[in-house]
């Protein structure tokens, strides 16, 4: 039988805080993906979650392990779902991109959003207020920096005199925002690359993300910008044989029910008709034993 699906990228999300996962595992995942033909692999931008039910828990620092992900792969794709622009100056995140993008061999898909978890905000010294119009000057930076190499800004909150991006970005390098704001869409439909949405924002299902597809080929029309431009992509939770409920980064964050076993060809033809072009798969459990069980269910070699 042939499914809807075998069209479309699958990749895999790599561990966040579901548990402690040192860099030697956190590799071996992302080759076991690399080599059961996964297309790409990818990394949470967090750096603390703190709540009251499980309480502080912190990830290893994404650009840190994407450069070193660019290094040990070969072939997948690899990039941040999605790079919190508000942790580094926009500059320093172009910089970080290209450096990663130049040791992958032209592989990084650069994802990026506002971010949203206050803890760490607070943690960390960032400013919280405004996110929106900060990610909008950000972006404006960063995407002028792949795109064209320099930018002189001043905005209210960054400022980047003579800035050139030496050596050069990739200029054709993929962007893609993780959103589905009205206003962070306008902002980004005129520029990216590829759209992406997590799954609790849908409620893991097709049905539920095809009404933010909606609204983001609104937001393109509204822009001028032809909606088949953007590449669709979505991240899905699935539950494997072994698995006992993933540990998300925060308990305050809506819940969505898995995909398990025993339907999961058949949402992902769902996904297929719904026009994504581009899965993130975040398994329970996130190990190399459940990345070799997926490549078998859905017929990867």
């Amino acid at each position: 039988m042939l499914h809807k699906f075998e069209h479309m990228k699958i990749g895999i999300q790599l561990p966040e805080v579901e548990r402690d996962v040192g860099w030697r595992e956190v590799r071996e995942i992302a080759l076991v993906a690399e080599q059961c033909g996964f297309d790409s692999v990818w990394i949470g931008d967090h750096l603390i979650f703190r709540d009251d039910l499980t309480g502080a828990r912190g990830p290893w620092e994404a650009w840190s392990m994407l450069a070193a992900l660019a290094e040990a792969t070969e072939r997948v794709e690899l990039g941040p779902l999605v790079a919190a622009t508000s942790f580094h100056s926009p500059a320093m995140i172009a910089k970080k991109a290209s450096t990663v993008d130049e040791i992958s061999g032209g592989r990084l898909i650069l994802g990026l959003g506002a971010g949203w978890n206050k803890p760490e905000y607070d943690a960390f010294g960032f400013q919280y207020d405004n996110r929106v119009s900060r990610f909008e000057e950000a972006f404006t930076v960063i995407r002028t920096l792949i795109r064209q190499g320099s930018i002189d800004f001043e905005g209210r909150f960054y400022t980047h005199r003579e800035m050139e991006l030496l050596p050069r970005a990739r200029s054709d390098m993929k962007l893609m925002i993780g959103s589905n704001g009205p206003r962070m869409l306008r902002i980004t439909a005129p520029h990216v690359d590829m759209w992406n949405s997590w799954h609790v924002w849908f409620g893991n299902r097709a049905a539920g993300l095809r009404p933010l597809v909606s609204e983001l080929e609104a937001a393109c029309v509204e822009v001028g910008r032809d909606p088949s431009d953007i590449e669709k992509t979505a991240a899905v939770y699935v539950r494997l044989s072994r698995g006992e409920g993933r540990v998300a980064g925060s308990e305050d964050r809506p819940k969505a029910e898995p995909i398990v076993g025993e339907t999961i060809l058949e949402r992902l033809d769902e996904f297929a008709e719904a026009g994504v072009s581009h899965l993130q798969v975040v398994l329970d459990p996130i190990d190399a034993v459940a990345v070799e069980e997926l490549a078998g269910i859905i017929g990867r070699v």
